[in-house]
């Protein structure tokens, strides 16, 4: 069974439905939606969702098709119930499919974001249609209930798919993610501003407004190479520039009370172009020619040592070699971004003799993060892993280098650098190298409860100084701070760099700044001198 033949049996459906529906046509838009639109962004997403769920799909899609068709013809308060919990059951089936593409991500290649929000996004839109199925009482008239449905099929839904489509095709930037952010955000400052406020409901429409016009302007830049595609994607974009301006006109109505667009009158005109223009004709487009993915699959080497509750020195006890490392690395010019003939002697020296030296550590949370460096505080002192203090006060930082196993760990030559403040555990890091493409990274795991989060970095030699940094230097780079869950590498929205330079005493200092959606939140200066160095 496959989903485009189950399309010609839905479509069928969709025939015999408008054909004995007697009363306003505008209520069918949602079973459009449900009967086509759904399946028909299926079909062309399905090489990433016949990863997720294989053959169950199209099943799942014929189940939630009867059971909507269904529910036009029963009457039975019982079966109601069943046929609308089945379609909610597949929405949220659905959204889990986005879940699972996101984890198998992470924060990285926002248009593949966007697709995943829109199918997170059906499953609420799937529990307001069950809620109005069963007249749910959620505080709404049952109009206002069926139009967060479809609200959330066509605008938080479709919308997403289609400019997450888009980015694939373009060189993203921040207008493009800002374009996206004010998509995601919007459903919300939209339900917000219905429930509590017609001044906020205006607001967010002049906020869909802004990002739907970035995205037609995206949409006429793109590089698509079929003039009739091309024109059927561009009229799609274009139609909701239209069709806003009419749930602008609609919200400013009830705002000031200078006019009154009636809900039937909005339904006509909003609902039609949205379905037709934007819906129907954007499918048309994207399926001449779907743009393919750019998410590549990352190979690195991952650890394969994972902690219980309590990290600590205790997650090595059975782990242990016999070789004695005295360096985080081996041999830095291994690292062939670094010429290590015009690097400071002393920098290179203390990667390959960590043990040799002293650290001294002055950390610094941003005031924003206090409050949840705080609470993880808590925490982290019981887990023994990244307990950092929240005082700013220098304090030394003691630490020792231990041999891993390889067969322990599965990646090659490691060792694990543990890091102690006044005898308290900080940091249990494992440290390993790897090679893609010619460029060698360090790659750094950090074991927590049941995963480790891994620090791929990418290190540049910045005159005599020496720059690690996870940010990506190409679009083909390894580096970054990823979460292992299962077999899947999830990229985390966290950045970090470590800056380091030798002074004219020769000793060393470095900076190690952290960012969590490009937000700076932790700063911390080490100053390394030699042991015995009394300067």
């Amino acid at each position: 069974m496959r989903i485009r033949d189950l399309l010609l049996i839905n479509i069928l459906l969709l025939l015999i439905i408008l054909l004995s529906q007697s009363s306003g046509w505008y209520l069918t838009l949602l079973t459009v939606a449900q009967l086509i639109f759904v399946p028909s962004i299926l079909y062309l997403l399905r090489e990433d969702f016949n990863k997720v769920f294989g053959r169950f799909l199209p099943y799942s899609v014929l189940m939630s098709s009867i059971a909507v068709f269904l529910l036009y013809f029963v009457h039975n308060q019982t079966l109601i119930f069943l046929l609308s919990t089945i379609y909610l059951l597949f929405t949220c089936l659905l959204a889990i499919g986005g879940i699972i593409r996101f984890v198998s991500r992470g924060f990285i290649y926002f248009e593949e974001f966007l697709i995943d929000i829109g199918f997170i996004y059906l499953a609420i839109g799937g529990a307001w249609f069950f809620a109005y199925q069963v007249k749910l009482d959620v505080g709404f008239s049952p109009m206002i209930t069926w139009l967060t449905s479809i609200h959330f099929h066509y605008s938080a839904f479709l919308f997403p798919v289609f400019l997450g489509l888009l980015g694939r095709m373009i060189n993203r930037n921040r207008l493009f993610i800002l374009a996206g952010m004010m998509i995601i955000i919007s459903p919300w400052i939209v339900a917000f501003g219905i429930t509590f406020s017609v001044f906020i409901e205006v607001l967010s429409v002049i906020l869909y407004i802004v990002g739907i016009y970035i995205s037609i302007y995206f949409s006429i830049k793109a590089p698509i190479s079929s003039n009739i595609q091309r024109v059927l994607i561009n009229l799609s974009f274009g139609s909701l520039g239209i069709s806003i301006l009419f749930s602008f006109i609609y919200a400013f109505g009830n705002l000031t009370g200078l006019y009154s667009l009636g809900i039937d009158r909005m339904i006509e005109s909003h609902g039609l172009i949205n379905a037709v223009l934007f819906a129907f004709i954007g499918l048309i487009g994207w399926s001449i020619d779907i743009p393919n993915s750019r998410v590549t699959k990352t190979l690195f080497p991952v650890s394969q040592i994972k902690g219980k509750c309590i990290i600590g020195e205790k997650i090595l006890e059975d782990k242990r070699g016999d070789y004695v490392h005295n360096g985080l690395v081996d041999r830095m010019e291994k690292f062939f971004t670094v010429e290590s003939d015009s690097m400071a002697n002393n920098i290179q020296d203390f990667y390959e003799n960590t043990n040799d030296y002293e650290l001294y550590a002055e950390v610094k949370w941003s005031r924003w993060f206090l409050p949840f460096a705080a609470i993880y505080k808590l925490i982290s002192r019981l887990m023994k892993q990244i307990n950092l203090p929240l005082s700013k006060k220098q304090i030394e930082m003691t630490g020792r280098i231990i041999d891993v196993e390889d067969s322990k760990d599965g990646r090659e030559n490691v060792r694990a650098w543990i890091r102690k403040i006044n005898n308290e555990t900080v940091f249990v890091a494992l440290y390993s190298e790897h090679e893609t493409s010619g460029v060698r990274y360090m790659n750094i795991a950090l074991p927590l409860p049941r995963t480790t989060m891994t620090g791929i970095l990418a290190l540049q030699q910045q005159g005599s100084g020496l720059c690690l940094t996870s940010k990506r230097l190409s679009k083909y780079s390894d580096a970054g701070i990823y979460l292992t869950i299962g077999k899947s590498n999830m990229k985390l929205p966290l950045e970090e760099q470590f800056d380091m330079k030798q002074l004219d005493n020769g000793c060393l200092q470095a900076l190690h700044q952290m960012w969590i959606f490009s937000l700076p939140f932790l700063r911390i200066k080490y100053d390394i001198k030699k042991k015995g160095n009394l300067v």
